[in-house]
């Protein structure tokens, strides 16, 4: 007795994103990519790595633009017969390519830097100082455009958080260059481009395992596959789950499938509202899109399984 429940939510952010917030990160991207050319103009003849870190820091915040941009777009995709879950995994794929591209480049840097230290280099603070000062006008340009849509689109409020952190990488390199043209202590560069790796390199790190996690098909963070397995042995008329599958094809979405026992009353009457209970328990625990099997108690000991036997609970 195979009986499917299928939900389609379009949540904040997801495949009706609005033309404005579309038009405000193109705008954020162009200013963002505008910027990282320049710093990384600047940093190769100004000679500060401080510059060329936060250079970086705006490839990896140009390219988590792109990948919101790719959300927005990409996702307005309807399913299709050779796309059965739409094209979601898109923006995984890019994030995966950002995440291990803005490793490798701060693991350069980090790399550069510590072979610095202790030694004394020339460093053009007036090119520094005002590609830094126009970086930072830029970010904070990006940020007000950005904002005006982060509380309506989850994409968006993503974006709005990366730029944040763009204005200050661009404070860290003006700090440096003001102690530098005023003392003329060259080692602040080296300190500001290990601050900026200190702070870029964990976020491209946990997004890295992120996308990893999406790739592998695991258990969606925040997501307590326990709670979801009690909430449905919960249902009236249910004796047992198993088969219980829980991932995301984007990274935000749960999705799940299972397989639920029902009593002899209910295969004798029918399905007693077990399947529209089961569901409504889903969408409360945060999953809007799922597939239930309804079996009779003895199917369990007839079922096959082709191939080999997956895991569930």
């Amino acid at each position: 007795m195979g009986t499917h429940a299928h939900e389609h939510r379009h949540g904040v952010g997801s495949t009706h994103a609005t033309s404005a917030p579309l038009r405000a990160l193109a705008v954020a991207f162009v200013i963002t990519a505008t910027v990282f050319f320049a710093e990384l103009a600047a940093g190769l003849i100004s000679g500060s790595l401080a510059l060329l870190s936060d250079a970086m820091h705006m490839l990896s915040d140009a390219a988590g633009l792109i990948i919101a941009l790719l959300a927005a777009v990409v996702g307005k995709k309807a399913a299709s017969r050779s796309a059965t879950f739409g094209h979601r995994r898109v923006e995984v794929l890019a994030a995966l390519i950002n995440a291990v591209t803005v490793t490798g480049v701060v693991g350069w840097i980090l790399v550069r830097a510590v072979g610095r230290l202790g030694e004394t280099h020339e460093i053009d603070t007036t090119v520094m100082l005002i590609v830094a000062v126009v970086g930072l006008a830029a970010n904070a340009l990006s940020a007000w455009v950005l904002s005006r849509h982060s509380s309506e689109n989850l994409n968006v409020r993503g974006a709005f958080l990366h730029i944040v952190a763009d204005m200050l990488g661009s404070v860290a390199v003006i700090a440096a260059g003001l102690v530098i043209r005023f003392t003329g202590w060259t080692p602040a560069d080296t300190i500001a481009s290990l601050a900026i790796v200190a702070f870029v390199l964990p976020r491209a790190l946990t997004l890295l395992w992120q996308t990893v996690e999406v790739l592998l098909e695991r258990v969606p963070r925040g997501v307590d596959t326990r709670e979801i397995e009690r909430a449905l042995r919960a249902v009236p008329g249910v004796t047992d789950v198993h088969d219980l599958h829980i991932w995301s094809t984007d990274g935000v979405t749960p999705l799940a499938t299972c397989h639920l026992v029902v009593d002899e009353v209910c295969v004798g009457t029918g399905e007693c509202g077990v399947l529209g209970q089961a569901q409504a328990a889903l969408c409360g625990l945060g999953i809007g899109h799922s597939t239930l099997q309804l079996e009779h108690p003895g199917h369990v000991d007839n079922e096959q399984v082709c191939g080999p036997q997956p895991y569930g609970l």
